[in-house]
């Protein structure tokens, strides 16, 4: 009998599985850098990747505009990073009142002063300031051009009017653009509200019905719309340099990459799926995931990020299995209101058409989901508000493992992913 750790809210439980179900233990590889984070940040600004360094990119009596993830992203630990980056800018001659942040809050709400103190850390706190990017004052905002697949992009006029466009953030998997990172710091991070929604909306397929297209998920950028839009809005804006981090599951620094805003990008995504992809022979009729626990599975939004991965290891009308306390339930009234107010997944699906969010899309794709396989939360989630989704809560993963095998049967084959957050699995 296999015992796995995994944790769930702030403590650890054990799934147990006998030897003959279980395929494997999927897991992304353990971080193996000696260096220290800040060795790690130096080491990549050092040696950008098709560009110069930025201190040689910039000069004395220019504007740099250095464009940071919102508090949802705190997990980046930009203020590790950016003290960093000003030191480059400050060696080049750049002044300090020439050097502005500007949060790319995307549509996400804007932040307190303790919250922009976190972004970047007390001591570059006492010298800047943090301007929220809102996307829907179109007066800050800039017309750039429009994209071929028809995105209007409008752009912070703030960052637009600097000599230099600085960007920085994590590059992640991404169930939307395949990965987050880079040219996501542009498009939706300080575009318009109509930009953003606009692009996001490509993720549906033409037809009325058709729910999400096929090559919108994680880990895709060919022929993936929602990607190749952002890269057409980011080429209008021309960033000067990237820095992006790439964290281990230690919640540290594990890589970084930085230089060119493209070949930057696209060497750290194939660096993510060395890390965090896990190779897979066959589907299984069974998978239990781990959202990680707090405060990864503080709700069910969050809890998405596991959802999209685990999903992928699962034959047709198999069982996934998600271990996610949801001490906050919902986490955000959009996806509530998608899931438990209407009746079938048609109707659903004309919502989000009517009036595009990534919230109500995030739970429009998790119930569309639980029509093709068996899904089971074991959560702390009131059992009674997910049924008309199709998703059976209960309060353990001993219970939930019965359930699915009883669906299964007795010999039904299992993967675990005491990871799933973090972890993409991918069929050879």
């Amino acid at each position: 009998m296999a015992e796995i750790k995994v944790k769930y809210g702030r403590e650890k439980v054990e799934v147990k599985v006998p030897d003959s179900n279980l395929i494997k233990v999927l897991e992304s590889k353990a971080v193996t850098s000696q260096l220290e984070e800040e060795d790690i940040i130096k080491e990549a600004l050092k040696n950008p990747i098709g560009s110069k360094r930025l201190k040689e990119m910039v000069k004395k009596g220019e504007k740099v505009c250095i464009v940071v993830s919102d508090i949802t992203r705190a997990w980046q630990r930009m203020s590790v990073y950016l003290p960093y980056i000003v030191e480059e800018l400050e060696e080049a001659g750049v002044q300090e009142e020439d050097i502005i942040f500007i949060s790319a809050t995307g549509s996400h709400r804007k932040q307190t002063p303790e919250e922009h103190r976190v972004l970047l850390g007390d001591k570059l706190a006492e010298r800047f300031k943090v301007i929220d990017h809102v996307s829907t004052n179109e007066e800050d905002l800039e017309y750039v051009g429009t994209t071929s697949f028809g995105t209007p992009v409008h752009i912070n006029k703030l960052a637009l009017a600097c000599d230099h466009i600085v960007l920085t953030g994590s590059i992640i998997y991404h169930f939307l653009a395949g990965w987050g990172g880079g040219r996501k710091s542009i498009l939706p991070g300080i575009s318009g509200y109509k930009t953003i929604m606009t692009n996001h909306a490509l993720s549906l397929s033409p037809e009325v019905g058709g729910g999400t297209k096929k090559t919108v998920k994680s880990g895709s950028v060919e022929n993936n719309p929602v990607h190749l839009d952002m890269m057409e809005a980011a080429a209008f804006v021309k960033p000067t340099f990237m820095f992006n981090a790439l964290m281990g599951s230690n919640g540290k620094i594990r890589a970084a990459v930085a230089g060119d805003y493209i070949e930057a990008f696209q060497m750290g995504c194939g660096m993510v799926d060395e890390y965090d992809a896990a190779p897979i022979d066959e589907l299984a009729d069974i998978v239990v995931g781990s959202a990680c626990g707090y405060p990864k599975d503080i709700n069910l939004y969050q809890t998405s990020k596991t959802f999209f991965n685990v999903k992928e290891t699962v034959k047709k009308g198999g069982t996934i299995i998600i271990m996610s306390q949801c001490s906050e339930g919902f986490g955000n009234e959009e996806m509530e209101d998608i899931m438990i107010n209407y009746d079938d997944n048609a109707k659903r699906e004309a919502s989000l058409r009517e009036e595009y969010s990534i919230a109500k899309h995030i739970g429009y794709i998790m119930c569309e989901a639980a029509s093709i396989y068996n899904m089971i939360l074991v959560s702390d989630m009131d059992p009674e508000i997910l049924k008309k989704c199709n998703i059976k809560v209960v309060k353990t993963v001993d219970e939930a493992l019965e359930i699915a095998y009883q669906l299964s049967g007795k010999d039904a084959k299992v993967y675990v992913m005491p990871n799933g957050a973090n972890t993409l699995p991918k069929l050879k």
